[in-house]
């Protein structure tokens, strides 16, 4: 007898275990008493982030103008600062009509995808990628077509791979730069290229910049929409990471570039956001203050500075590492380790979580949630103090250093 509360078909094949059964287990041992490490996910407030205080103080000052619905885009003026933002950043073709408030990138990626695909249109979505984009398509009756950014060329895309990939179902090219989960930050040579293959097939460009301002040492973040010229460009960003207030709620997408002949997808994605009536109101009013403000990410990203600290913590841990291995990261607050299965032939990602959780209590992503065909990575994020993450890779290395005895007895 088939069960009348079966999930919807549409979840077939929708995955986003960042948040799954690993997840899970953490907060089961973490109710019998246990301290775990979470570093499956970045989420700044847990490490002790704070939001500037200037953001919080702007939201406060206007709650009594928060009770009431907002116009479906969003408050006037956080429109306009991310407007001044773009300006600033050499885009000037926009205007405060252009941008869309919602409730974290995440349901704005969901909002645009809605508008945009038809049963059995692809979205090329980069290999690894921030699993939200693959369960998007996926569940806007879309079909998720992955293109390699391979270790060996520093996780930016291979550009081949990825022009071979287009078909005439392909709809849109999705960037996330600086990238979730590598921390590569790609060079305008490669951005170059991948605009002239979305231009060359009129595919809308979505670029996932939610980590736009974390960068390190001499790695450059270029804006995709000042290359940008000839189709539809849509520019994603937020409050969450930068601004360490991931609980607000508050992202926005700007679009840009050849807007006339996209204008009936821009009504229907208004109808989408009116159908949700708006976004958080109160979040919304700290986006004038949070752009318009002094940028303390700086601070934090430069040598001294606590994020830039404990990524060379983990750069120092891998270097002294007999089984792990980096691509240093440049950007975001993510590390994608590997493992060298030549000495540890039988190592599995998921297999590794689930020991590192059971018997370390320290939380991490397998690297095969990231959507890639191989199984010996994993992603930790930076967020976690120098001495926290050295006592994490003092554990990481125990598991390795076992597994390695028991590959060797057997």
């Amino acid at each position: 007898m088939t069960h009348p509360f079966r999930p919807s078909a549409a979840l077939q094949g929708v995955r986003y275990e960042i948040r799954g059964k690993l997840a899970g287990r953490a907060l089961e041992l973490e109710r019998q008493g246990y301290e775990i490490i979470s570093l499956n996910i970045g989420n700044p407030g847990v490490f002790g982030f704070r939001t500037p205080e200037t953001m919080r103080l702007a939201m406060i000052e206007n709650l009594g103008q928060s009770e009431a619905y907002s116009h479906q885009k969003g408050v006037f003026p956080a429109r306009e600062a991310v407007v001044m933002q773009q300006q600033d950043r050499g885009i000037g073709d926009v205007s405060a009509e252009h941008v869309f408030i919602g409730n974290g990138v995440s349901e704005l990626i969901d909002l645009s995808l809605r508008a945009l695909l038809d049963p059995g249109d692809e979205v090329l979505v980069p290999s690894p990628d921030y699993p939200l984009w693959t369960a998007g398509v996926t569940l806007n009756q879309g079909r998720a077509v992955h293109y390699p950014c391979p270790r060996e060329n520093g996780f930016e895309p291979d550009l081949e791979a990825l022009a071979a990939l287009v078909t005439p179902r392909t709809r849109a090219l999705v960037i996330i730069n600086p990238n979730n989960p590598t921390g590569a930050v790609y060079s305008r040579k490669t951005l170059e290229s991948m605009v002239a293959i979305a231009e060359q097939h009129q595919l809308m460009v979505l670029s996932d910049e939610i980590y736009d301002q974390m960068t390190y040492d001499e790695a450059c973040f270029i804006p995709v929409a000042q290359l940008v010229h000839n189709t539809l460009c849509a520019t994603y960003s937020g409050l969450s990471k930068v601004y360490r207030a991931c609980g607000y709620r508050v992202g926005w997408v700007v679009f840009s570039g050849e807007r006339e002949q996209a204008q009936a997808y821009l009504d229907a994605l208004d109808l989408l956001a009116s159908l949700r009536l708006c976004s958080n109101v109160p979040g919304q009013w700290s986006v004038q203050t949070a752009l318009g403000g002094f940028q303390s990410i700086g601070g934090l990203v430069e040598p001294g500075g606590r994020l830039y600290e404990s990524r060379q913590a983990i750069l120092d841990a891998v270097a002294a590492s007999r089984y792990l291995s980096l691509v240093p990261p440049s950007g975001s607050m993510y590390a994608f380790l590997s493992v060298d299965q030549n000495l540890l032939p039988q190592f599995d990602d998921r297999q590794f979580a689930l020991d590192l959780l059971e018997k370390k209590h320290v939380l991490v992503a397998p690297g095969t949630s990231f959507n890639v065909s191989y199984n010996d990575s994993f992603r930790i994020t930076l967020l976690p103090d120098a001495g926290m993450l050295m006592d994490v890779f003092q554990r990481i290395d125990e598991i390795l250093t076992a597994y390695a005895s028991e590959h060797s007895d057997n």
